[in-house]
């Protein structure tokens, strides 16, 4: 059983800047795509970045040349490097594992569906 722990999230100003972490455990994690989503006060979950296994990463439009990715396997951690936060940013950030039963193209790598274990989720806040 995979269990994933996230930890970064905060209180920040507009503009500033977050790493968030994914520590992940019970698998081999190599193996497997990652993804990070997040939710808004009200709102529903939504996709924010996927990295597959062999490190192709995949964006939503809104966080494009703003975040960033990334995975280290020996860590078996997924970070998401979040720069020019803006309000609209704030959310509670989870990451996810893919499933390997997945054809992992396209949109498979933003579809809620594709993932199959989750983590708490971590809070983000940007305010000024």
């Amino acid at each position: 059983q995979v269990q994933l722990v996230e930890s970064g999230g905060g209180l920040v100003q507009p503009g500033d800047s977050l790493r968030l972490s994914c520590a992940a455990s019970g698998r081999t994690f190599s193996s497997y795509t990652m993804g990070w989503f997040r939710q808004a006060p009200g709102k529903e979950r939504v996709f924010v970045a996927a990295i597959s296994w062999s490190g192709n990463t995949f964006y939503t439009d809104s966080v494009k040349g703003r975040f960033t990715i990334s995975r280290d396997n020996a860590k078996n951690t997924v970070y998401l490097q979040m720069n020019s936060l803006k309000p609209e940013d704030t959310a509670v950030y989870s990451c996810a594992v893919g499933s390997s039963s997945v054809i992992w193209r396209g949109s498979t790598y933003s579809s809620q569906s594709s993932y199959v274990a989750w983590g708490q989720g971590t809070q983000v806040t940007v305010s000024s």
